[in-house]
């Protein structure tokens, strides 16, 4: 059997430049915003995190980046970018990745962690939400806009931003959907309501029961490679699910993941009223691993 692949934080510049080469090989060479070498220096003098993956020969097998700041007055971190080669992913290092990030950052006494990653990835939000117990916080739209990725294939850069607390760090209990998933609504699915873009053009009122189901496809990088039209119609589909309902008093508490051919789901559930105890009425809101982060 190999070596178990060796997780340390970057010290030399052989280091930062083999993590920029490896940001170019993951999102494209045309990617406009890749990190530069003294970006991921200088980010660890004031407690930012740039570590990677090495194998027995030394070469960067995956890596993750991030840089610390103040958010509502307390310290926080933003985790930028992971990403791991394709022929080193399934055997758990983004996992390790982020472990090892969390472990830099307690010892500094920082306990949140965001970062982003599309929702429409169901490997990303297995790992995010049931492997290591983040939660969504906020849907962003086109988040970073026009980046030349060949990983986005033409789809805007729509993003969930999560939040990990790290003293409560903890994998949640698989399929993460909880009681009351059989009772719950599939708002998207594969099939022709997403696939006729027309649907989302009718604006048909979204469920509101207190828990709902909002599904990613099982395959979302095959649909933009062999149907792009389709691929978008399922961002549509996610963007005005996830909009509306976390505007009307929702949120996202698990994720039910399923591998391929089938989709897995979200389960979105209306946030308990304090006073009763009881899920709350849902407002009128007339609002419509591999790699993460970026």
């Amino acid at each position: 059997m190999a070596p178990t692949p060796i997780i340390r934080s970057f010290d030399s510049r052989a280091d930062y430049d083999a993590c920029v080469r490896l940001q170019r090989e993951t999102w494209g060479q045309d990617f406009v915003d890749v990190v530069p070498a003294t970006i991921l220096m200088v980010s660890q003098r004031v407690g930012g995190v740039s570590a990677g993956a090495f194998d027995a020969d030394g070469r960067l097998l995956g890596f993750v980046f991030g840089i610390s700041g103040i958010r509502d007055g307390k310290p926080a971190h933003w985790s930028d970018m992971l990403a791991v080669r394709p022929e080193a992913r399934g055997a758990g290092l983004g996992k390790r990745l982020k472990h090892f990030q969390r472990d830099q950052l307690l010892e500094r006494g920082i306990r949140r962690m965001l970062w982003t990653y599309d929702p429409l990835v169901a490997r990303n939000a297995n790992l995010n939400l049931n492997g290591l117990g983040a939660r969504p916080v906020e849907y962003v739209a086109n988040m970073y806009g026009d980046t030349r990725s060949a990983l986005h294939a033409g789809l805007d850069t729509d993003r969930f931003v999560v939040e990990w607390r790290l003293d409560e760090a903890g994998p949640a209990k698989e399929g993460g959907a909880g009681p009351g998933k059989k009772r719950a609504a599939t708002v998207v699915t594969g099939t022709a309501p997403v696939v006729d873009p027309a649907w989302f053009e009718r604006e048909r009122p979204l469920p509101t029961d207190p828990w709902v189901r909002v599904a990613a496809p099982a395959d979302i990088d095959g649909l933009k490679a062999a149907d792009p039209a389709c691929a978008r119609a399922w961002q549509q589909a996610q963007r005005r699910a996830f909009t509306w309902y976390l505007a009307d008093g929702y949120r996202v508490s698990g994720f039910e993941h399923r591998r391929a051919p089938d989709d897995s789901h979200y389960l979105v559930t209306r946030e308990p009223d304090p006073a009763i105890g009881a899920p709350a009425a849902a407002g009128g809101s007339s609002q419509s691993p591999a790699t993460e982060d970026r």
